[in-house]
């Protein structure tokens, strides 16, 4: 199998495992990564994915010795797997190495993305005449900005970690060989809050994409009525009986979440 899933506890952990091609995705992998994070989605117990590659490299792009094995369609599935989907909970990327063309485009597609001091980000494909059709030129943007989104789209150069940072496409910079195991315990921090009301707020952040500023301020209110009525009075009692206070992030009880 190209993909191995493993649990812990609250946090699911996908791994793209094909080492010998730097884990880049051909269309089986494309496959089996939906299968993945439907599964995911469809399991209560899990809170979190982790979306990490093997080896010591997240994932190099699409695989281009499978380009001609399937038709692309435009209307369908993405070829890098999960990324024209759009998940009601959070997924991270954990990166080390190489996340360039469409594994950029997988790392984008996550929340967050931690990425190890050597990691390397870029649109690589420029090189071949490959275009972006995964994500890359709308979620890019987004996150760092047009122009910063620009300059890697039109040049197509290596961006390290600490760039990355710097511009808002890394989250975490951490050690070579910890973006794995930074990336589990900050999975297992957002787990630990109460999850409809950070879910609802997570999916209206990406959902004011689709309204003007009007639209986007009515979906919130209409979206936070949900969590109000479900968790908020419980969070608000827990505070007034002592916990939260002086900023504490301590572990909430399971029927808080």
């Amino acid at each position: 199998m190209s993909v191995a899933i493993a649990k812990d506890g609250p946090v699911t952990i996908v791994t793209i495992d094909r080492p010998n091609k730097r884990n880049a995705v051909d269309p089986t992998t494309a496959e089996a990564l939906r299968d993945a994070f439907t599964a995911f989605a469809a399991d209560e117990a899990a809170k979190v994915a982790i979306l990490t590659g093997s080896a010591g490299h997240f994932c190099a792009g699409f695989d281009l010795g499978a380009v001609g094995a399937s038709r692309h369609d435009p209307d369908g599935p993405g070829p890098m797997g999960p990324t024209r989907m759009l998940m009601d909970k959070p997924v991270i990327a954990a990166i080390e190495g190489h996340a360039v063309a469409g594994g950029l485009e997988l790392a984008l597609w996550c929340d967050l993305r931690v990425a190890a001091a050597g990691a390397v980000f870029g649109v690589y494909c420029r090189r071949w005449g490959v275009p972006l059709i995964d994500g890359g030129t709308v979620r890019l943007p987004r996150i760092v900005g047009q122009g910063r989104a620009l300059d890697m789209i039109l040049t197509g150069r290596p961006v390290a970690a600490d760039e990355a940072q710097r511009i808002g496409l890394a989250d975490r910079v951490v050690p070579d060989g910890d973006a794995l195991s930074a990336a589990i315990d900050l999975a297992k921090h957002v787990a630990a809050f109460p999850q409809i009301c950070m879910n609802s707020d997570r999916l209206s952040a990406y959902r004011q994409w689709d309204f003007d500023i009007e639209g986007a301020l009515a979906h919130e209110a209409r979206a936070g009525v949900i969590p109000l009525r479900e968790g908020a009075a419980a969070g608000a009692r827990r505070f007034t009986e002592g916990a939260g206070r002086g900023g504490s992030f301590a572990p909430l009880r399971e029927t808080d979440c």
